[in-house]
């Protein structure tokens, strides 16, 4: 049974390559002049160099030095992005009653910056320096806790982990939520700071990585025929979420709504996407039935393009034969590279974004299309309204997210 979702999207916060905050974030989005990315002093030696990096994030005077100094960059990157998503909402919560709101995020690898680091801590031996705080820095869950501690949300408090489908799955959790009546608010989204020497040398071996070190502006390109895998970004993405009749009883702004949701499994490969994308049809499939919408009222996608030669070519041949009308498609990976478990999240905000200001966002370095790519892809900013939108996200082991947002 599907159950019928209306959404509002009231909240919006960034902490991407692309900049910080959500007005930053759409205007080099939409300009799409390259991937923000650089060679990383950090990965100096390691089989990949390249990354894309959160730029002037400053922790210390963002949330103050000694907070910033408990906290693992994952959750850094989130407490950032929910106060500007908060802010958006209007929402105070000092005037909130915190059982009824919630938290939902997503994270792939929690804090494994803090982890890394005290490895090397224990492998010195010098096991009595490994910090008492390590366990509250790493562990994933600590994403969602932190948020609710320093917002008084004492809701339903969960972080999902669907590999780079995280964020999306996290929004789609939040939304069911709200449906089943469960919290009359929720702060739902991703984080992810995985750009750490153990995880891009893992990345880089198994041959996921773009090695195009001498052109980092060009190194994320979906869809294009000169591809060679994805770049690793690091941020989080926040949306605040309300049924939609409690958010116009409040008179507040809704930017677009979730009217429905896809979540699936391709039951394939532990990192390949199935060749023909059933697994992500069955999501968008779901999606287009909780929105109560057939496949010729989708206007726009924001696919999930990860830039890599299998994701992308399962993913456009899954989109033709679902929607073969050819709606406009668009990855914003291209400028902001793979945000891993927080690119749903924020690829949800930037598709409300989408919807709201009717602009779609090009696709950066789509110089060259694949022929065996067969989508309408936008390659400039292109001012078109947007009736019902999709953002595809997957992730290794198969599993995929679909969300539909509508204007509001």
């Amino acid at each position: 049974m599907t159950l019928p979702t209306d959404i509002a999207v009231t909240g919006l916060g960034l902490v991407t390559p692309a900049g910080i905050g959500v007005g930053h974030n759409w205007a080099v989005v939409r300009a799409a002049r390259g991937t923000e990315a650089a060679l990383d002093p950090e990965l100096k030696g390691m089989p990949v160099e390249l990354s894309c990096r959160v730029p002037g994030f400053d922790p210390d005077r963002l949330l103050g030095g000694r907070k910033a100094r408990r906290l693992d960059r994952f959750v850094q990157f989130a407490l950032v992005a929910a106060r500007e998503a908060l802010t958006d909402s209007g929402l105070n919560p000092a005037g909130w009653d915190g059982a009824r709101v919630g938290v939902v995020l997503g994270s792939a690898a929690g804090g494994i910056h803090t982890y890394e680091r005290q490895h090397e801590v224990l492998l010195g031996q010098k096991p009595q320096r490994v910090s008492p705080l390590l366990l509250a820095m790493h562990l994933p869950n600590m994403l969602a806790g932190q948020v609710a501690i320093e917002f008084g949300a004492t809701g339903p408090n969960l972080v999902v982990a669907t590999a780079c489908a995280s964020g999306s799955t996290a929004v789609a959790t939040a939304c069911d939520l709200l449906t089943l009546g469960r919290c009359d608010v929720v702060l739902a989204g991703g984080s992810e700071a995985m750009i750490t020497p153990l995880a891009m040398s893992g990345f880089a071996n198994m041959g996921a990585l773009s090695r195009r070190s001498e052109h980092p502006e060009g190194a994320s390109r979906p869809f294009d025929r000169e591809r060679d895998g994805f770049v690793a970004g690091e941020g989080a993405g926040l949306l605040v979420l309300e049924r939609t009749a409690d958010a116009r009883a409040r008179s507040a702004r809704v930017r677009a709504r979730v009217l429905g949701h896809g979540t699936s499994a391709d039951a394939h490969h532990i990192t390949a996407p199935q060749p023909e994308g059933r697994g992500l049809e069955q999501a968008m499939r779901q999606a287009l039935a909780g929105a109560g919408a057939a496949p010729g009222d989708v206007s726009y996608i924001n696919a999930h393009g990860t830039s890599t030669p299998l994701n992308d070519l399962a993913e456009s041949r899954t989109l033709r034969r679902v929607i073969p009308g050819g709606p406009f498609v668009s990855s914003t990976k291209g400028v902001t590279g793979h945000l891993l478990g927080a690119a749903g999240a924020v690829e949800a905000a930037y598709t409300v974004l989408t919807v709201e200001e009717g602009v779609l966002p090009p696709t950066a370095n789509l110089t060259d299309q694949d022929p065996e790519i067969d989508i309408n892809a936008v390659t400039a900013p292109t001012a078109h309204p947007v009736g019902l939108a999709l953002s595809n996200s997957m992730g290794f082991g198969g599993q995929n997210t679909v969300l539909a947002f509508a204007p509001a």
